[in-house]
């Protein structure tokens, strides 16, 4: 089973969402440390989304650390503006990945 950790910008995020996307995200957490691999391939096959009505939640799965990293979510609109932004840190949500792993998620 693979551990479920959001950054910091995505946990913020979600503090300004209604009751009913917060339990969609839990439920959408719940299903990814059981099965990482769920969700749509974007660019790299580690670098996935899951759609909620017209919200999507994109995450990033590291196989050799057992995590799944929550980094951002958007709408229809800003969907490409967040995909390119995740692509150009990548290195950066790696070492938060190792950070997070380190302590024992």
């Amino acid at each position: 089973m693979y551990a479920v950790m959001g950054t910091d910008t995505f946990l913020e995020n979600l503090e300004s969402q209604n009751a009913d996307y917060l339990d969609a995200v839990r439920k959408i957490s719940d299903n990814l440390s059981k099965n990482p691999w769920s969700g749509k391939p974007l660019k790299y096959s580690f670098f996935r989304e899951k759609r909620y009505r017209e919200s999507r939640i994109y995450y990033l799965v590291y196989d050799d650390l057992q995590l799944i990293l929550l980094v951002a979510t958007s709408g229809k609109k800003d969907q490409q503006d967040v995909i390119d932004t995740v692509l150009k840190d990548l290195a950066q949500f790696r070492l938060e990945a190792e950070t997070i792993s380190r302590r024992g998620a």
